[in-house]
């Protein structure tokens, strides 16, 4: 049966409104665009961050490109390593690996370099005669960051370790430092007003916080220093005294923290050495700045139970700290000592978003990646965390917050030295090097040992 006239009338004024009102929804679409609009998951895996960090990042990406999903996935420490290998073996690997920064030579083979630009399709919708709206697709190529503008952009400290080759490798979204932890009441009970800015006063200051019963034994120690199996970030406290002692630590290709520099002005003092020798000090029970020993526990927990006055620690020890303090800890931080009428020198430590060589979403990876470290995004990943940025534009906000003023004052002078292949072999060869002068064994050459150990990885 023919439909009425008037019913044809109403049917096609129904129609006419919708075109109206909203208009066609993806009108023209060529097979590009409509590739480029697949949906598509990205998993990213990670150590340091819960989820939570980073939902918000997420769902503003998602906003620009809902066809796209990030699934973030926190893995134990321990295991990380193990699961991502086999998972990159097998063809079921992450797009998105955080990665730290000492670990980014093993892993090179393994990621892909951000690419000259992203290509990414947008729906946008327009509006004609102020009524009728029209959603359609567009491709947008983006230049992406080149190594030039992440050296204007981030931190020194930053660009020396992710460009290789004049290509980047990956993007972080903080660096933290190594800062001192100070007990308050420990100093003010030794008459102690502030804590030490100086490696000379911190010496000075462990003689008067330091306590041996009557049979010799310590019973509080003035700093955990000195060793290295119960003392944590002890790799990273004798990299940055000879650093700061001018070591070069390397060169080229070479490992030479364990020679005197070609431009080193006192041809008798080797400062690597010298500076490893200083540390070991603090353990050694013939030195006037005699301790820290065997006997207290990991110095985070010695820390935490008010045996140690000092220790070396990150922005990341701050949680485990406020979890074992249960109130009784008072405990403020100060910047990394320094060597007196010296150039400031402070270590960094942090992790890099990078995306996997195997990844069949390589070009969105790179581009969420991109879009969470821009400043607007960064910002909100920061304010959440509680880190420290990467990003030269915000460093002054965060000098002015006394939270992060610490931690960010040290950005600009922080350093890092290590771009081998195995980051455990170089510790483990700093550790026992540690030991082996503590011990007693000859200086030079426990420290040219280190060296040729660590050389084997690079």
């Amino acid at each position: 049966m023919n439909k009425s006239p008037k019913l044809k009338i109403v049917l096609l004024a129904a129609i006419a409104l919708i075109i109206v009102t909203t208009g066609f929804r993806c009108k023209w679409i060529t097979p590009q665009q409509k590739e480029l609009l697949k949906p598509i998951e990205l998993n990213w895996w990670g150590v340091a961050d819960d989820p939570d960090n980073f939902s918000e990042l997420i769902n503003d990406y998602r906003q620009l490109h809902p066809n796209i999903s990030i699934k973030y996935r926190k893995l134990r420490a321990e295991e990380f390593e193990t699961e991502l290998i086999n998972a990159l073996a097998e063809d079921r690997g992450p797009d998105i690996i955080s990665l730290k920064n000492t670990w980014l030579t093993k892993y090179l083979s393994k990621i892909e370099p951000l690419p000259a630009k992203t290509t990414l399709a947008y729906e946008v919708t327009k509006t004609s005669l102020g009524v009728k709206q029209e959603t359609i697709v567009e491709v947008r190529e983006t230049p992406s960051l080149t190594p030039a503008q992440l050296k204007t952009g981030f931190i020194d400290v930053v660009s020396s370790d992710v460009v290789r080759q004049d290509k980047i490798y990956g993007l972080p979204l903080s660096v933290e430092t190594l800062v001192l932890f100070y007990n308050r009441d420990l100093l003010n009970n030794a008459g102690i007003p502030l804590p030490p800015n100086s490696w000379e006063e911190l010496q000075a200051q462990v003689k008067k916080l330091t306590f041996q019963d009557q049979d010799g034994d310590l019973i509080q120690s003035g700093a955990a220093l000195g060793r290295s199996d119960n003392v944590k970030n002890s790799t990273d406290i004798v990299s940055l005294l000879m650093i700061q002692n001018g070591s070069q630590m390397t060169s080229g290709r070479q490992i030479t923290f364990a020679a005197i520099p070609p431009n080193f002005p006192d041809r008798t003092y080797n400062p690597g050495p010298k500076a490893v020798e200083f540390y070991t000090d603090f353990a050694n029970p013939t030195k006037e700045v005699y301790t820290w020993n065997e006997t207290f526990p990991n110095s985070i927990d010695a820390f935490a139970a008010g045996q140690v006055a000092l220790i070396f620690g990150y922005s990341d020890d701050i949680p485990i700290l406020e979890m074992k303090r249960q109130g009784k800890l008072n405990y403020g931080i100060i910047g990394a000592p320094q060597i007196a009428d010296r150039n400031e020198v402070n270590f960094a430590s942090y992790w890099v978003q990078a995306v996997a060589k195997k990844s069949k979403n390589q070009n969105e990876a790179w581009d969420f990646i991109q879009f969470i470290s821009k400043a607007s995004e960064a910002k909100k990943y920061l304010a959440k965390t509680g880190k420290v940025t990467a990003l030269r534009s915000l460093i002054e906000e965060q000098v002015a917050n006394d939270e992060l003023k610490i931690f960010a004052e040290q950005l600009l002078t922080s350093k890092i030295w290590y771009q081998g292949n195995d980051v455990q072999i170089m510790e483990n060869a700093m550790k026992q090097m540690i030991e082996e002068v503590r011990s007693g064994n000859d200086l030079q050459k426990a420290v040219e040992l280190a060296a040729q150990k660590v050389q084997q990885t690079l």
